[in-house]
């Protein structure tokens, strides 16, 4: 029924436009004809609803990887840049937020780390929702924030980054094995607010992959085995994604491209003064309401760089 319904929103709306659009050419002939204002009128507003929707109806077409349909984990880590990349992080991860609260994407914290000052050094969420991991993937790399600084006294300009990296939230599919004696797991206990059990039990959970150095943590659950069970499932979408990186390298060597390592580079710079840009340097999207991007409005730098093939 899965399978059936993911078909069906692939069919029913081609049908739909198909016969829209038919429908549209014969309405142009009549209006062609006569001469009428009005229907004319007529015929661009149904022209323009057409044109949306088959835009959004193309943008399938770029969300049909493997698990381009899952669950998102996105990952946001401060830069070098003590508290002023801290509170830029912070600032990622509301954005992020609302952008999925946007979508009706539900957003689970599995793991922050607050700043010593404000902001957070980094944070873990899953992000919920069909095209979760589809629409976020193009989201990975370094972000430039250039701004006044609120934590400077003499108010100069600060620039600041933090990266943002995002793996599908593997479920199913190829078993990604895991040796036990190449992890080292560590417990500690949570530093969230709330809960009886928190700061009294050594409930969260710290496993490091040896053989990659990959860490990952979880900490909001309510007992270690439950953050244990998270955890190891962030590790596995982990490992699948440098596998996944592994296979694109070799694929990019037998076509001889040469590629950066995309989070290795910045991708995107936000500038709050002295002008107002949000600028991705990978499709030259831009927009100046720089608000509205930290509000969630980043839909249309998503879909630039799915249009460009960024993955």
């Amino acid at each position: 029924m899965t399978e059936l319904a993911k078909l069906k929103s692939v069919v029913e709306p081609y049908r739909s436009i198909t016969s829209r659009i038919e429908d549209l050419e014969v309405l142009a002939e009549l209006v062609r004809e006569s001469g009428d204002e009005a229907e004319e009128e007529n015929l661009q507003e149904e022209l323009r609803r057409v044109v949306s929707e088959l835009d959004s109806f193309e943008m399938q077409t770029f969300l049909s990887g493997p698990h381009d349909d899952a669950n998102a984990i996105l990952e946001i880590n401060a830069g070098a840049g003590g508290t002023e990349s801290c509170d830029w992080a912070a600032m990622l991860l509301r954005m992020y937020t609302r952008w999925a609260e946007r979508k009706g994407y539900q957003v689970e914290v599995l793991n922050e780390v607050e700043g010593e000052v404000a902001g957070i050094r980094n944070a873990t969420i899953l992000v919920k929702g069909p095209l979760a991991y589809g629409y976020l993937k193009v989201e990975r790399g370094v972000h430039r924030l250039v701004r006044i600084s609120p934590f400077d006294a003499n108010a100069r300009r600060h620039t600041s980054f933090a990266s943002v990296d995002v793996v599908p939230e593997i479920t199913e599919g190829p078993e990604i094995e895991i040796n036990p004696d190449d992890l080292r797991i560590d417990t500690y206990r949570s530093s969230g607010a709330g809960g009886q059990h928190v700061n009294k039990t050594d409930s969260a959970v710290r496993i490091t992959h040896i053989p990659t150095g990959i860490v990952v943590s979880c900490q909001n659950e309510r007992s270690q085995h439950q953050n244990r069970e998270v955890a190891m499932r962030i590790l596995a979408s982990k490992l699948w994604e440098i596998k996944r990186q592994e296979e694109e390298a070799r694929l990019a060597e037998l076509r001889g491209e040469q590629r950066k390592i995309e989070w290795g580079n910045q991708i995107r710079s936000y500038v709050f003064q002295p002008y107002q840009m949000v600028k991705d340097h990978r499709t030259e999207a831009e927009t100046s309401n720089v608000e509205a991007v930290m509000d969630g409005e980043i839909d249309e730098l998503i879909e630039a760089g799915l249009r460009a093939g960024i993955k």
